[in-house]
């Protein structure tokens, strides 16, 4: 579990109860604070400042907390409360603004500190737009379109008449007119939410956290449990894409996910604060098309599936 930092003997009381009372629900939650940052949309580099009272936590990172780790929101919400009266009393960092503003945050370089290899492929280049059709080339479509049209009336017509010379019984016997084809399904559309870079095959071997897969828009769809180490299968409808994470981890243990034949790899291999990894993406449509497995330091094995 993460090695806290000690607080400022400078802090006021209250921040530093709320303080305490942020890491005791993390430690007891069995979480690491890249699971906690994850799990509540809120960045590593955001968590780690508020846990160590470098500066207020933002409301909703509170409330997002509570959720996760299975807190009363109104009793964790008041002692929020009373943290943001600390503040104010000793002259808040942000100048005493209520949530933390994401445009001060650490580059996303600076907040990777989970120890995993990763392996993405460049974001490929924008197709250049053609250049736009001449007006002689723009009606010849239109030119072409009036002939093919005719010509179907036309035979439409003949086939009336042969049909009306051609009848033995005095019965009506008109042929009725082909109907006209099915208009061809639309594609689905490309568009992604605000801050998601991938979907399907464009995910595969990305960081799931990078193109925006992570946070509210994964949820865990299997996991196993080897004492304090837990390995999970994350998916994400949006990105069509699944990934596999373990908590609770120690140097050298690695974990995999696996579909269809393809298998993508991390590895803890560092002892910090903090040791969950979390593996790049698979393209799947469902995430119980996915395995995730952990093979610890000493070579045993713990899969979803087992």
């Amino acid at each position: 579990m993460p090695g806290w930092k000690a607080l400022s003997d400078e802090l006021d009381p209250d921040v530093r109860a709320f303080t305490e009372r942020l890491r005791r629900l993390i430690d007891r939650s069995g979480l690491g604070v890249t699971a906690v940052a994850e799990r509540t949309g809120h960045d590593r580099a955001t968590w780690d400042a508020c846990l160590d009272a470098r500066r207020p936590v933002p409301r909703s990172a509170v409330a997002a907390l509570a959720e996760v780790t299975g807190t009363d929101p109104g009793d964790l919400a008041a002692e929020w409360e009373r943290a943001e009266q600390g503040w104010s009393r000793s002259g808040r960092p942000d100048g005493g603004a209520g949530d933390v503003d994401d445009t001060d945050r650490p580059s996303e370089a600076d907040d990777r500190t989970m120890q995993i290899r990763r392996f993405a492929a460049p974001d490929p280049a924008p197709a250049a737009s053609p250049p736009p059709a001449p007006p002689a080339a723009r009606r010849r479509p239109l030119l072409l379109y009036a002939v093919g049209t005719l010509g179907a009336l036309l035979v439409v017509t003949a086939a009336l008449l042969l049909v009306d010379l051609g009848g033995t019984d005095g019965t009506d016997d008109r042929a009725v007119a082909p109907p006209s084809p099915t208009t061809p399904t639309a594609a689905p559309s490309t568009s992604l939410p605000a801050g998601v870079k991938c979907a399907g095959a464009g995910c595969a071997g990305r960081d799931p956290e990078a193109m925006g897969c992570g946070g509210p828009l994964a949820t865990t769809v299997a996991r196993a449990r080897a004492g304090a180490v837990q390995v999970e299968v994350r998916h994400s409808a949006t990105c069509a894409a699944a990934w596999a994470r373990i908590s609770g981890a120690a140097p050298g243990d690695t974990v995999t996910v696996s579909a269809g034949g393809a298998t993508r790899r991390a590895e803890v291999v560092s002892a910090g604060a903090d040791t969950d990894a979390y593996t790049p993406m698979l393209a799947v449509t469902a995430g119980t098309d996915a395995t995730a497995c952990a093979t610890l330091a000493d070579g045993i094995e713990h899969c979803t599936a087992d």
